[in-house]
């Protein structure tokens, strides 16, 4: 399955934040208004091979900060045993595990993120399982009514948009806080990430959407810009 190059010539928008006159957004077009769609399911390999059922949860899902973690926990303790295949597991050993990595700096610190469970996420349903494949807490928010985005782990319902932060200093001596809203790419995993045996939003089979990534992830780049940016 090709994947395009990771550095070719992309189109770019910026405009202040109608909300902020200290935040400038700076988006993606080339990626924002591609027909990328995620084909778990679908005719998705994995990033692993020969776990193509994982889609992307072989590695488990690290957790943004404390409230990332609470919210998590909240969604976790609403699943049963009929929702969730894992929740013995889940329930007996916890959900989540915590590391010991180095930082960008070579400082060691500790992650948490959620636990891996034969091979996979904890939270991932296998095919044939009977309450249904795929994310146990992904199905109890279509089922409850909500937004993913209100129960998974942030990295989770981000993906496939990535928000990067940077201070810039005008000539004036003012500064302002850059957003970036791109595509979250191999990079984006960290250095591991050009070890993934295929990754989604580089590959040609994952863009045949109808709609525009801005338009069918419209929750994503909400998130990253408030209603306000989106709609400017």
């Amino acid at each position: 399955m090709p994947e395009v190059a990771l550095d070719f010539p992309r189109e770019w928008v910026e405009f202040p934040d109608p909300a902020d006159d200290e935040n400038v957004f700076r988006c993606d077009l080339t990626w924002l208004l591609s027909t990328w769609r995620c084909i778990f399911g679908a005719g998705c390999p994995g990033i692993v091979e020969g776990r193509d059922e994982d889609g992307c949860c072989s590695h488990g899902a690290y957790l943004a900060d404390r409230a990332d973690e609470r919210r998590v926990r909240a969604a976790a303790k609403e699943l049963t045993a009929a929702d969730w295949q894992y929740h013995a597991e889940g329930k007996r050993g916890g959900w989540m595990e915590t590391l010991e990595e180095e930082n960008e700096d070579g400082e060691v610190e500790k992650r948490r993120k959620t636990r891996l469970v034969d091979g996979a996420c904890v939270f991932l349903n296998r095919p044939g399982f009977s309450g249904g494949y795929g994310c146990a807490l992904h199905a109890l928010a279509l089922r409850t009514g909500r937004h993913p985005l209100e129960l998974k782990p942030d990295v989770c319902w981000q993906l496939p948009v990535r928000r990067d932060f940077d201070w810039r200093e005008r000539p004036d001596g003012t500064k302002v806080l850059v957003t970036s809203i791109t595509e979250y790419d191999r990079r984006g995993w960290g250095p591991g990430g050009h070890d993934l045996m295929w990754w989604c939003t580089g590959a040609t089979e994952a863009h045949g959407a109808k709609e525009p990534v801005y338009v069918s992830y419209a929750c994503s780049p909400i998130s990253a810009l408030s209603s306000a940016a989106y709609e400017t």
